[in-house]
């Protein structure tokens, strides 16, 4: 049985390289241009020619997010930078916009696969979408997995679906808002989102000599942040998903941290493998997923009955802090060079993020070294370079964090 996908945001390149090294099976992100997250770092052409040629040489597919919503300007230069993408073998351009698939299906032998922000809800849009040449379908978030299925059933088999399993939920329907665009001014189906979902309201009134008067709704001293829902989780409904015919399992965060990515990834990795090796989990994937951050969580439409759990007002947390990412790898009982991320010291106990079986092991720092071997104490100049001993194995890329 050929496993469900394990589809990674991609920010950047360090990100990219840590998605990998967590296991994902393909990667999305966008070029700097046609993509829905401008303030993301994102990717010029040359570093899209390395990041396809890195993750083609691990086995991992790249899809290039394409996904305005078009205006007539938009189009200038457009059709040159998918020749290009399809010259240098991307896997697959993620598309929204009717005239951006003409123009995918008409110059390009590039897969075309539908954004969710194309809105399909329905067995008919799929089958339109796949008519005009779609490959691949991501669903809208509002459908359930029994919708999913009825659409999966009656398509043809090689035609993928792919449905969001982790990650930010929007307020708006499939992310179609003009909240960004109405109080900021900053197109969000251009890529310019401000999250205003994300700020602390009050209820408001003008009074009679025409001055506002707020009341505030409060849950702490943080306040009540009522158009922030929780985050979507389906990590302990795996089997769920298969069963629906999803074929790719994608995580939400193009702008979320290399340590978002990497927590997310390698708990969804091991998740899946579990499954389709019928092992019971050696963690719990709850816990570990809360240890980057995270708004708490719910599996949002995909199961009929929780429609009304998913928009709960909600701030953003996480109980662990990554303190350092390994540069260099070592041998079990010797020191490996990190490189810090967040000031650590003697005598903390640090956790092991890792995709091998030094995974969740905690060891006490005993012994920290300069470049020069000097013995210190604590480490926290930006990006400084230090030995530090560990009793088990550490590959680079791994990442050790600590409890807050």
């Amino acid at each position: 049985m050929k496993k469900i996908e394990l589809l990674a945001p991609c920010g950047d390149f360090e990100r990219l390289i840590s998605a990998i090294h967590f296991g994902a099976d393909a990667v999305y992100f966008a070029g700097k241009r046609f993509g829905l997250r401008a303030f993301s770092s994102n990717f010029d052409e040359e570093e899209i020619i390395k990041a396809v040629e890195y993750a083609h040489s691990h086995q991992v597919k790249v899809y290039i997010t394409v996904n305005i919503l078009a205006h007539n300007e938009d189009f200038n230069g457009l059709k040159d930078y998918l020749i290009f993408l399809d010259q240098n073998k991307v896997d697959g351009v993620i598309v929204s916009d009717l005239g951006i698939a003409n123009l995918v299906t008409s110059f390009t032998s590039l897969e075309l696969h539908v954004s969710t922000q194309a809105n399909i809800t329905n067995l008919e849009a799929a089958k339109m979408w796949i008519k005009l040449g779609a490959k691949r379908l991501v669903l809208a978030r509002e459908l359930s997995l029994k919708e999913i299925k009825e659409i999966k059933d009656n398509i043809p088999s090689n035609i993928d679906i792919e449905c969001f399993a982790h990650g930010a939920m929007c307020i708006s329907y499939s992310g179609r808002c003009l909240l960004s665009n109405y109080l900021t001014g900053r197109d969000s189906n251009k890529g310019e989102c401000a999250q205003i979902c994300r700020y602390n309201f009050a209820l408001g009134y003008k009074n009679e000599i025409d001055e506002a008067t707020y009341f505030p709704i409060l849950e702490d001293n943080r306040g009540t942040y009522i158009l922030n829902s929780k985050d979507l989780c389906m990590i302990n409904h795996i089997k769920e998903m298969v069963e629906a015919g999803i074929t790719s399992l994608k995580i939400e965060g193009r702008m979320k941290s290399n340590y978002y990515v990497s927590t997310v990834i390698n708990a969804y990795r091991r998740a899946i493998d579990n499954f389709y090796n019928h092992q019971e989990a050696d963690f719990d994937y709850i816990s570990e997923l809360k240890k980057t951050s995270n708004r708490d969580f719910t599996t949002g439409f995909y199961f009929e009955d929780t429609h009304k759990e998913n928009l709960v007002s909600s701030r953003q947390s996480e109980t662990h802090k990554y303190i350092a990412v390994v540069i260099k790898e070592n041998d079990i009982n010797d020191f490996v060079l990190v490189e810090h991320r967040n000031k650590f010291k003697l005598n903390d106990e640090l956790e092991i993020l890792s995709s091998n079986s030094s995974f969740n092991k905690i060891f006490k720092l005993e012994e920290i070294k300069d470049l020069n071997n000097n013995p210190i104490n604590e480490v926290k100049a930006i990006k400084q370079q230090v030995y530090i001993k560990c009793p088990y194995k550490l590959n680079k890329y791994d990442i050790l964090r600590i409890k807050e």
